[in-house]
């Protein structure tokens, strides 16, 4: 066992035993280590660092020699034949991924009408939450506080008793107006759910076009005449699946082979099927008052052309009743509906013809109007009446941003505390300050934000992001974490902080710190535009000073923003004394009801105790203590 002691040296650390004598000179962020055969430089603050040898040998480890090492060679024949194997391995591997992979998708396309639609319900509106009135008194003590000096004792006192006050105000007035919101909530709801349980037209569908905004095959609710609804489903082209299938050899191998017209014809007529009894199962769940349901199916054919390949009414008693248990099932909803009408034909074998043609729909009122309207290419320019563009209409037209959706701002939003003093005392709240004081946009308008709370960003955030954090009282820093949808990095350099301020690729970087009136803040800059596909979110974190070992209670002020052209997204979390590191805002990708990406913010302070190493390590950071 190596045995050692240290001995104090000024300006430097030296460690003395028996494996010999090492010094280090300098700063933790700059430090140079000398001794025991080899010399090298570390930089680092605080749990990071990153060190590289400079010179000499490392005991223990194996040098590498620049002199040949004669050893029996393979054999030209044994080389080919390890070569043909690893050939051979690669390809059942890729023919193993295939395999599967066209399995789970058989699987997926010809089961989605086994889904559980439960029945609409009336909605519920949640209560507002309670206010608590020491996290209100901290905020109004801090915000009364603010300019005030350390040692104007009777002044602080003064200030502590006004907070006491302003919070007990506060809560008995933010109590009553969210009590006046739930109230407005609960007769919005009820007058919605009697709208859809009567039927009204608009409210139907936008209830089932919102439903049928994530479906695999598209599908668009068009019109409701008395309890009868005419929905437009619009099915993946014949030509869009695979050229192959699995299959097994003679010898009971796993194998691929082609897929014949007439399998492939089959097969689409199984997604047919499916979709078309998901969507009337989907329709009469989310509509509780629709009886009848008239469907009609197109889809885009070989030749190019855009016609209806099925069409029939359906009662909702009969498909409610139908027993849905297996793949097969999907077929039944040929045999329950009325006036149905499909495509596929049988031979006079009895097998399912590959030919393919569009229905006459020149019987069928308003069918006819509705070909005529459609767009051969199924591109834009076509409304929610044309075919082609049914699947552009359906995510323009669903929006699921409905009076009780997730996407809508919170309706419990509090008052924040400074506004609600600015407004008793008379005077406008003082905006938060800019993080770059170089170049401060022209009156910004100003979003407060809450912890949970989340915002929709602008399409012209993708160009420009920039984030800040600022501060008074002790040192804090500025980091940012680029994570995937398991909430983890893909490795170090997805983590940008004061040893490493910016990623490679220069899509996310930090600024550096500047002067505020109050005290200090450091700024970071995010391109949307250039964050990679990979990365889910966008982390705003701050921390405190490791070495010092002060927490957010060190610090006398504080606050975070976001800022792209003109609006500023602020939040002052409520964080306990001992917290080291804070998630501030989370900057992440957002697709709704499967339309155009987007990307929103939403307020976090989450923290952590054990400062910035905890907060890494759960996010996937290698950290060296």
């Amino acid at each position: 066992m190596a045995m050692g002691f240290r001995v104090g040296v000024p300006g430097m650390r030296v460690r003395v035993s028996t494996r010999g004598v090492r010094a280090s000179v300098g700063p933790r962020a700059a430090r140079v280590h000398f001794g025991s055969g080899r010399t090298r430089v570390s930089t680092g603050f605080g749990p990071f660092y990153a060190s590289q040898s400079v010179g000499g040998r490392s005991r223990g480890r194996r040098s590498t020699s620049t002199r040949r090492t004669h050893r029996p060679g393979a054999s030209p024949a044994q080389l080919a034949r390890a070569a043909r194997a690893a050939e051979r391995a690669a390809q059942q591997a890729e023919r193993d991924a295939a395999i599967a992979s066209l399995n789970q998708l058989h699987a997926s396309s010809t089961t989605v009408h086994l889904d559980d639609w439960p029945p609409a319900v009336r909605p519920e509106i949640p209560l507002p939450p309670p206010l608590n009135i020491h996290a209100v008194q901290a905020q109004m003590t801090a915000e009364l506080l603010r300019g005030v000096g350390r040692f104007a004792r009777s002044q602080r006192a003064a200030a502590r008793e006004q907070a006491a006050a302003a919070a007990s105000a506060y809560c008995v007035e933010e109590t009553e107006r969210t009590s006046l919101i739930y109230q407005s909530l609960v007769a919005s709801a009820g007058d919605w759910w009697d709208a859809l349980c009567r039927n009204e037209e608009t409210t139907v569908i936008e209830a089932v076009n919102t439903a049928f905004a994530d479906n695999p095959a598209a599908g668009c609710a068009v019109g409701v005449d008395g309890a009868t609804l005419s929905i437009v489903m619009r099915l993946q082209d014949i030509e869009s699946l695979p050229d192959k299938m699995p299959s097994t050899t003679a010898a009971g191998n796993p194998t691929l082979k082609a897929l014949t017209k007439r399998d492939r014809t089959a097969w689409w007529q199984h997604i047919l099927a499916a979709n078309l009894a998901a969507t009337c199962r989907e329709a009469f769940a989310v509509a509780p008052a629709i009886m009848t349901a008239n469907v009609v199916v197109i889809t885009r054919f070989p030749d190019r052309r855009l016609g209806v390949v099925a069409y029939g009414s359906w009662d909702r008693r009969i498909v409610e009743s139908t027993p849905w248990r297996t793949a097969d099932d999907a077929f039944r909803i040929f045999d329950i509906g009325v006036d149905v009408q499909s495509s596929i034909r049988l031979t006079v074998s009895g097998n399912v013809s590959s030919t393919l043609k569009p229905l006459n729909t020149n019987g069928i009122p308003g069918l006819t109007e509705l070909i005529a309207g459609a767009d051969d290419e199924g591109l834009g320019g076509a409304d929610a009446s044309g075919l082609a563009g049914l699947d552009i209409a359906v995510s323009e037209a669903a929006n699921p941003e409905t009076p009780f959706g997730e996407d809508l701002p919170d309706p419990y939003l509090l008052t924040p505390c400074t506004d609600w003093l600015a407004a008793r005392s008379g005077a406008a709240p003082a905006p938060s300050p800019a993080p770059d004081g170089d170049n401060p946009p022209a009156e910004p308008e100003c979003v407060t934000m809450t912890a949970g709370q989340s915002s929709v960003l602008p399409d012209s955030a993708v160009e420009s992001l920039d984030t800040y954090f600022e501060f008074a009282g002790a040192d804090a820093d500025l980091s940012l974490l680029l994570v995937d949808r398991t909430g983890q990095v893909r490795g170090d350099a997805d983590f940008v902080f004061y040893n490493q301020p910016a990623t490679p690729d220069g899509a996310v970087r930090i600024n550096g710190k500047y002067a505020t009136a109050t005290g200090m803040g450091e700024s970071g800059t995010i391109h949307l535009a250039a964050v990679p596909a990979a990365v889910a979110r966008v982390l705003v974190v701050a921390t405190m000073d490791t070495e010092a070992g002060h927490g957010f209670g060190a610090l006398t002020d504080h606050g975070a923003g976001i800022v792209s052209f003109g609006i500023r997204w602020t939040f002052r979390p409520v964080l306990e004394p001992v917290i080291r590191a804070a998630i501030l805002f989370e900057i992440y990708r957002h697709t709704p009801g499967g339309g155009r990406e987007q990307w929103k913010v939403r307020a976090i302070g989450q923290g952590w105790s054990d400062g910035l190493a905890g907060l890494a390590r759960d996010h996937g950071v290698d950290v060296d203590d």
